[in-house]
């Protein structure tokens, strides 16, 4: 009689220990193996949770090797639990190659769902979440973060970003010039640790804090923008890629922006981030 292998993809704590569940020890605790993004990490969570078991390392620059090697054992009947070093694997996180290659050799795939920096930012941005899309890291490269956002400049949707202590200032900063520094916003700081600290306020204001202030750029950063506002959605957009591809052959950016934004409705944000790209393509 074959025996059967499963993958449980394993959701852990962001911070706080006590959000651990139930069925998340009891995964971690039955397993032939942990597979982990960094065993040090994972070593420290299980001996915290009283657990020990043998841990295979997968992350972001062995993933692909790694994969074959993980698919025999679960081909062989072990049970296997996927984590990353916080929250729920696979967003912002590796775990995708090894996710979809099990589901490919039909081998049985669980997820036990737990904490989410995503959904927990979300929560306590006190912004609309009936629709957000995802967009995790931006670039690090000034040019290429700056023409990320300016597509993004005209998303309705609230957009959840991840982002690094030394550049969320300069993130803020372009996000507040890309989106217009009226769009409200929130960024949350070292969820469910001790230090957790939820900023809200518009992107200038954040902007200006992230500047000013030394807390606001230490640890774990989720970034929630609000999406443009429906009543600034009812513009002629054909109308405003055209005066802004026109103006912008005499003025720079920021000028025909504003030009653009008067004759057609528009945002002047929108206008903006349509300028950039107009600019780069010339």
């Amino acid at each position: 009689m074959k025996v059967e292998g499963r993958l449980r993809v394993v959701a852990t704590p962001i911070g706080n220990l006590g959000d651990i569940s139930a069925r998340a020890r009891q995964a971690l605790e039955s397993a032939d193996a942990v597979v982990a993004e960094d065993t040090r990490h994972t070593m420290a969570l299980l001996s915290a949770l009283g657990i020990s078991r043998p841990l295979v390392s997968l992350h972001a620059h062995n993933e692909t090797q790694r994969v074959p090697q993980v698919l025999a054992r679960l081909a062989a009947g072990e049970t296997l639990v996927l984590v990353s070093d916080a929250g729920t694997p696979l967003l912002s996180d590796p775990g995708y190659e090894l996710v979809r290659a099990a589901a490919d050799a039909g081998i049985p795939i669980e997820a036990i769902p737990g904490p989410c920096a995503i959904t927990t930012a979300l929560a306590s941005a006190a912004l609309p979440v009936s629709r957000f899309c995802f967009e995790g890291f931006l670039p690090a490269r000034e040019r290429e973060r700056r023409a990320e956002l300016a597509r993004l400049a005209s998303e309705p949707r609230t957009i959840v970003f991840f982002e690094a202590p030394h550049r969320i200032a300069a993130m803020l900063a372009d996000l507040a010039a890309a989106f217009g520094a009226d769009r409200r916003a929130s960024v949350a700081r070292e969820l469910t640790k001790a230090h957790e600290t939820v900023y809200r306020g518009t992107l200038g204001e954040l902007a200006r804090r992230a500047a000013e202030e030394e807390n606001f750029r230490r640890g774990e950063l989720t970034v929630v923008v609000q999406g443009v506002p429906a009543e600034a959605q009812a513009v002629d957009e054909a109308l405003l890629r055209r005066a802004v591809q026109l103006l912008v052959k005499e003025l720079p950016p920021g000028r025909a922006a504003a030009v653009a934004a008067q004759l057609t409705g528009a945002s002047r944000s929108a206008a903006y981030a349509l300028a950039l790209q107009q600019a780069k393509t010339d």
